[in-house]
C-alpha cells in the first residue's frame, strides 16, 4: 500500500510538473516576469539569508535550551527567507533611479525596467503576508513583534537618505528574529536575550559598513549615506573596535547561558575569520570588501554551531 501511495504521489507530482512547465512555455512573459521576481528578491545570492538566518536559529537553540519544536524551526527558517525577500523587495522600490548609477546594482530588474516599481511594492506586501501568516502559528507577543518589524523593514532603505547610520536601522531589523525566537520558545524576553540583539546589531553594522565600502565612491557622488562614508579613512579601525564589541557581547551572552568550550571556541573562530576580513579590507579594494562581507556568514554559522555543540555536550 505505501509503495502505491509513493507511487501515485510521483505520478501526480510529474504531471503537474509537465502542465505548470507547458503552461509558462505558452505565456512567456509570466516567465519572464516569474524570473525578474527571482532576481528582485536575490534568491541567486542567499547570503543575506544566512546572515539573517544563523542569529535567528541560534537564539531559537539558546530559548528551547538545545530541543527547539520542529514547528517554530519550519516557521523560523521559512519566515527568515520570506522576510529577507520581501525586504529586498522594498530596498529596490525605494532605489529604483539610482541602482542604475551604480556599477554593481544597475542590472537589477528595475533599473533595467523588467518590473516596475508597482511590482515591487506588489512583492513586498504579498511575502510581508506571507511571513504574517507564519507568524499566525505562534503567540501573541510574537505575533505583535512581527507587526512592529514591518514598519522597520520598510523605511530602513530610506534612511540612507536621511542619515549616515541606516546600519544601524538594519541592525535592528536583523536582530528582530532573536527577540521573537524567544517570545515563540520560552513566551518572554529575559536581558540575556536583548544581550543577543545587542550583540547582533553590532556585527551587523560591521558587515553592512563593508557592503557599503563596496559602493562608497558612487554613494558619495549620487547623494547616498553610509557609515562607510562617516567612518572614512578610521573604517577599518570602527569595524575593527565594533568587531571586538562583538565577539565581548557573545562572550558574556555565553556565560548567560552557561555554554561550554564548544562555544568559546567558535568565537575563537570566529575572530580569526574577523582578523581575515580586516586583512581583506586593509586596501579598500571594492571586490575584496565584497569578499569580507560575504565572510561573515562563516562567522554566524561558525558561533550557531558552538551554540548546538555546546548546549548538546
Amino acid at each position: 500500500m505505501k509503495r502505491f501511495v509513493e507511487r501515485s504521489r510521483r505520478k501526480l507530482f510529474r504531471k503537474l510538473s509537465r502542465k505548470l512547465a507547458l503552461w509558462l512555455e505558452e505565456r512567456p512573459e509570466l516567465r519572464e516576469k516569474a524570473i525578474a521576481y527571482f532576481y528582485l528578491t536575490r534568491l541567486h545570492r542567499p547570503v543575506g539569508i544566512y546572515l539573517l538566518l544563523w542569529p535567528t536559529l541560534g537564539a531559537l537553540w539558546l530559548a528551547s535550551m538545545g530541543v527547539p519544536s520542529f514547528g517554530l524551526l519550519f516557521i523560523f527558517i521559512s519566515g527568515t527567507v520570506v522576510m529577507r525577500s520581501a525586504g529586498c523587495c522594498i530596498n529596490d522600490f525605494a532605489d529604483y533611479h539610482i541602482d542604475g548609477e551604480v556599477l554593481r546594482t544597475r542590472e537589477r530588474p528595475l533599473a533595467t525596467g523588467q518590473l516596475e516599481r508597482r511590482d515591487a511594492m506588489y512583492g513586498f506586501v504579498a511575502l510581508s503576508l506571507v511571513g504574517f501568516t507564519l507568524v499566525l502559528f505562534t503567540n501573541l507577543p510574537t505575533i505583535l513583534l512581527a507587526v512592529a518589524a514591518v514598519p522597520i523593514i520598510a523605511l530602513y532603505p530610506f534612511f540612507k537618505r536621511v542619515t549616515h547610520m541606516p546600519q544601524v536601522v538594519l541592525g535592528v531589523a536583523f536582530s528582530w528574529g532573536i527577540l521573537m525566537a524567544f517570545t515563540a520558545q520560552a513566551d518572554g524576553l529575559p536581558a540575556s536575550a536583548w544581550l543577543l540583539f545587542l550583540a547582533n546589531c553590532l556585527w551587523t553594522i560591521v558587515y553592512d559598513t563593508q557592503y557599503a565600502m563596496v559602493d562608497r565612491e558612487y554613494d558619495r557622488r549620487i547623494g547616498m549615506k553610509s557609515t562607510a562614508i562617516l567612518f572614512g579613512d578610521a573604517d577599518n579601525m570602527m569595524i575593527g573596535l565594533l568587531q571586538v564589541m562583538f565577539i565581548a557581547a557573545m562572550w558574556l551572552a555565553g556565560r548567560q547561558f552557561d555554554l561550554g568550550l564548544p562555544y568559546y571556541l567558535s568565537l575563537v573562530g570566529a575572530s580569526l575569520l574577523f582578523a581575515w576580513q580586516q586583512i581583506l579590507t586593509s586596501d579598500r579594494q571594492p571586490e575584496a570588501c565584497f569578499k569580507a562581507f560575504v565572510n561573515n556568514q562563516w562567522v554566524g554559522a561558525l558561533i550557531f554551531l558552538g551554540i548546538v555543540i555546546a548546549l548538546a555536550s
